[in-house]
């Protein structure tokens, strides 16, 4: 059994049909729910599929083209009996003895069945009905447009944040870092000082050193970062604003703050933004 981290529902032509996903990149939608179409009795309907020798030599295809570990000489063994009336599918030992991926059963009240990667579950959806997989495929294509929406707008929202830390940052800079005696380009050139400190300690460089290494890119170094990057930096930023306040110098500050980055990005690294509170 594959544990799985995210679960979406999918509704095509008024059947909710489940779909999860282990890694965020392959995603498994139920057949069994997609058989409920068809059939009262939807885990039947899956097994009669499986049985079809060319159904068989589909999976092995399958499984040679995105599983290293897929186990060839084992499968063709496999496939000698698959098509006869006494043969019978054993997902256990498809995915047990022969090393496959692409399918994989959960249990469960709610949400349990025979799921499939997306691949193999068109092919399914199709030999259902093809008008029926083009429902499956329509509504599925939604669900990844409202995904990538909603990342999106995660980025967006990101980066407002981190201008208002910008703000808050430079506001603190020019009370306490900044003298009254000083020539406009003088405070320019601290606000880009500060912001190039932050830059070394998140990024590793300055924003000229990557404009220099990135010359095809549109935007600076921060519009080019990712989520946890963004997420990142706005706390810096007030951690800088806090810093520059009780009087360190920047030699102990770029110190605190590498640190700061290190500790979070370790921490955001081990868990996904999908599950952060929106």
């Amino acid at each position: 059994m594959v544990k799985t981290i995210k679960k979406d529902t999918m509704h095509a032509a008024g059947i909710d049909i489940g779909i999860y996903t282990t890694d965020f990149k392959n995603e498994f939608i139920s057949l069994t729910d997609i058989a409920k179409y068809r059939s009262i009795q939807p885990s039947i309907t899956v097994h009669n599929w499986l049985r079809g020798r060319d159904i068989v030599e589909f999976l092995g295809l399958w499984e040679s083209l995105h599983n290293p570990d897929f186990k060839l000489i084992d499968f063709d063994k496999f496939k000698e009996d698959a098509g006869s009336n006494a043969f019978v599918f054993s997902i256990k030992e498809w995915t047990e003895q022969l090393g496959a991926i692409g399918l994989l059963t959960k249990s469960g009240r709610y949400g349990g069945g025979i799921y499939a990667h997306i691949d193999i579950a068109f092919e399914f959806a199709s030999w259902i009905s093809p008008e029926f997989k083009l429902y499956l495929i329509k509504d599925y294509q939604r669900l990844k447009s409202d995904e990538s929406s909603r990342l999106s707008l995660d980025w967006n929202l990101n980066r407002e944040i981190s201008k208002l830390n910008y703000r808050i940052h430079t506001d603190a800079i020019k009370e306490y870092l900044i003298m009254p005696d000083l020539t406009p380009e003088q405070i320019s050139y601290q606000y880009a000082s500060e912001a190039d400190m932050l830059n070394v300690a998140l990024f590793g460089m300055t924003a000229r050193q990557w404009r220099d290494e990135n010359p095809e890119k549109r935007g600076n170094i921060r519009d080019n970062a990712d989520l946890r990057h963004l997420l990142i930096l706005a706390n810096m930023e007030s951690y800088n604003a806090i810093l520059i306040e009780q009087g360190k110098p920047m030699s102990e500050r770029i110190v605190l703050l590498r640190s700061l980055a290190v500790q979070q990005m370790k921490t955001l690294s081990e868990i996904s933004l999908d599950n952060l509170p929106k």
